[in-house]
Order: C-alpha cells, then structure tokens, then sequence
C-alpha cells in the first residue's frame, strides 16, 4: 500500500502541491492581517483572547482544505474514471481495492497533514507578530497552547474524514466539478454563523459524525471498486 502511495504522489505530482498549500497559509494570513486592522480602525480587538484566534484561524484552515480535498479527490480518482484511464490501472496485476484505496490515503493523508501543520504554522505567526504588534491583549498561556494542541489534532481527523464526502457526489456524476462544488456547499452549510458566533463546526459531534461519514464512503467505495461501472 505504501509502495502504491509513493507512485501516485509521483504520478501526479502531488509535490508540487506544498506550493498551493504555502500559498494558502499566506493567503489566511493576508485575511487575518485585515480582520485585524478593520477591527482595529475601529477601536475595537480583532482577538480578544488567544482561544478565539485559534477558532478563528481552524475555521479558515478547515474550510481551505475541504476544497484542497475535493481538488485531489478530482485530480487522482474523478478524472481518471470520467476519462476512463483508471481502467488500464486495473489491467495491471493488482488488486483495484488497493489501487483506489492508496488514492484515498493519499487524499486523508494529505488533507491531514495539510490541517494539521498550516494550523501550528499560523499560530506560531500569530505568536511572533503579537510580540511585536501586541495583537491579542492577553498572554498565551501553556495550559491553553497544550489543550489547542490536542484540539487542531481532532480537527485536522475530522476534515481529512469530511473531505473524502465529495468522493460520493463526484462518482456519482463522474464529474469534477460536482466534486468540488459540493465540498463548498459542505464547507458553507459547516461554516455559517447559526447566532452567537455558532457554526456547526462548533457542535464537536458534527464534525466527527461527518468525518465518519466521509470514511464510511471511501470504505463502500473500495468495497464496490470490482463491480462498479467504469
């Protein structure tokens, strides 16, 4: 399996992505920078505390790689099956299981380790500009750096899960563009505000019950790989 995963990131490049990846952190970054200074033209504090950045900046994280999810989602398993070039991969002496199942670890994989590490990478930005720019008005404290930890842990599981949901819509119609439109349909059913500053990113449950979801398609996926239509 891992053998099969090294080939597909090679086969597609999937490398190169770390530049997208790169250029996305900059980008929420860049976002940050303004939700900043609005609220400080304003007199008032864009992050009154270090625990509201960090949901801040998981929100836009998540809500980035869902569709970085769809895109790889389309680029490694839709495509190949709407232009029918996955049917000379299953002419080749290995189980069709593992060969789409390397696609989708690769797709978890890198969703995951995507979420996991922009978030340190964000954070440790926020850090060192708030003590230059004193951003957020109070300290970070250990206590709360350890359980923010242990949280973009569970969330980077839970979105590499969700992303995979888009797997169904795009095999369904073998279209690319369903893929992707229906991860931000997802991300933006997930992310509205519901009143108080609540989303259903906030509801723990619901984000794992997708995630659960997501695995769940990609297991019934492989499962039916031999008796699906190509």
């Amino acid at each position: 399996m891992l053998k099969l995963m090294r080939l597909e990131i090679r086969k597609n490049k999937l490398g190169s992505s770390l530049k997208a990846v790169i250029i996305a952190n900059l980008g929420i970054i860049g976002f940050l920078t303004l939700i900043y200074f609005a609220e400080r033209s304003e007199g008032a504090a864009a992050f009154a505390t270090y625990e509201s950045a960090f949901t801040i900046i998981d929100v836009f994280v998540r809500a980035t790689f869902m569709i970085f999810a769809s895109v790889w989602i389309a680029k490694l398993i839709i495509d190949e099956y709407k232009n029918r070039t996955i049917s000379l991969m299953f002419m080749y002496p290995i189980n069709r299981k593992k060969i789409l199942g390397s696609k989708l670890a690769v797709v978890f994989l890198y969703t995951f380790l995507s979420v996991l590490l922009s978030n340190v990478f964000i954070i440790i930005v926020l850090y060192v500009l708030d003590q230059v720019f004193d951003i957020v008005p109070e300290p970070l404290m250990l206590s709360a750096a350890i359980r923010n930890m242990g949280e973009v842990f569970i969330s980077a599981l839970s979105t590499a899960g969700m992303g995979l949901i888009p797997l169904f819509f795009g095999m369904w119609k073998k279209s690319v563009p369903a893929t992707i439109v229906s991860a931000i349909l997802l991300n933006t059913i997930v992310t509205s505000n519901w009143g108080e500053g609540t989303s259903l990113y906030n509801l723990v449950a619901i984000p794992i019950g997708l995630a659960v979801i997501g695995v769940l398609i990609a297991y019934l996926t492989i499962r039916n790989v031999h008796v699906k239509d190509i």
